[in-house]
């Protein structure tokens, strides 16, 4: 009997890391669901990538009934869910410093950031729990790294340092169900929020594809690049 296909759920997906993301996990036989917030771009997104098993699917993480209407969708249709890469993130705040950053945007930053996956992460766990081989891989950066962190985009490394501590706290909690839970920092990508001048997206969402296709075996509660650990 030939195994079913990894179900995988790729937050903000409709471009950048998360849309290549998505494209590489379809090219090894994923089912994925590339979500976005709206319907249109979650609809052109799969639409690139239609001779792929990729599904649209509307989900904006800081919403709980939208949150809890995709969760609702993907039981109907699958049943269960794989592999979830919170992907999505806002605010890389380059013109902000801590002694006088706007707090406003700090907030959005932590709702998208971190409230976000930790609410998605409750929603689905009864769906990863029947997976019996599920992974999480939080996108993260290494600007949250503490033993290397320096000034400068406040809201952005505060956030991601705090999803780095969920990501230790979920690993070690759901160790007992075999969920692998990993941190990885793409690198400095040439995306929209990156800017011009990074590596190639193909690169910096390969190690995000490594962690979500881990073996039991494989590592969890680790922040990578490359596959490499990082200095928490």
């Amino acid at each position: 009997m030939t195994a079913a296909a990894p179900v995988t759920l790729v937050t903000g997906a409709n471009r950048g890391i998360g849309n290549e993301v998505a494209r590489q996990l379809a090219d090894q036989g994923h089912t994925v669901l590339l979500s976005a917030r709206s319907a249109d771009a979650a609809r052109d997104a799969a639409a690139r990538l239609a001779d792929r098993d990729v599904h649209p699917l509307v989900l904006d993480v800081v919403d709980g009934d939208s949150v809890a209407r995709a969760v609702d969708e993907i039981r109907d249709r699958h049943g269960r869910l794989d592999v979830l890469v919170n992907n999505a993130a806002v605010h890389y705040d380059t013109w902000q410093r801590a002694v006088d950053a706007d707090l406003a945007v700090v907030h959005e930053a932590a709702e998208t950031n971190l409230y976000g996956p930790w609410r998605l992460v409750q929603a689905v766990l009864p769906l990863l729990r029947k997976s019996g081989h599920a992974r999480i891989v939080n996108v993260s950066s290494e600007v949250a790294s503490l033993t290397n962190m320096g000034g400068g985009t406040p809201a952005y490394t505060a956030s991601k340092a705090a999803l780095n501590a969920l990501t230790r706290m979920l690993a070690a909690e759901l160790r007992p169900d075999r969920i692998l839970v990993n941190a990885v920092c793409p690198g400095w990508v040439a995306t929209d929020m990156g800017g011009p001048g990074g590596r190639p997206v193909r690169d910096g969402a390969a190690g995000i594809v490594w962690a979500a296709t881990l073996p039991d075996n494989g590592p969890t509660g680790g922040f990578f690049r490359d596959g490499r650990p990082l200095p928490w």
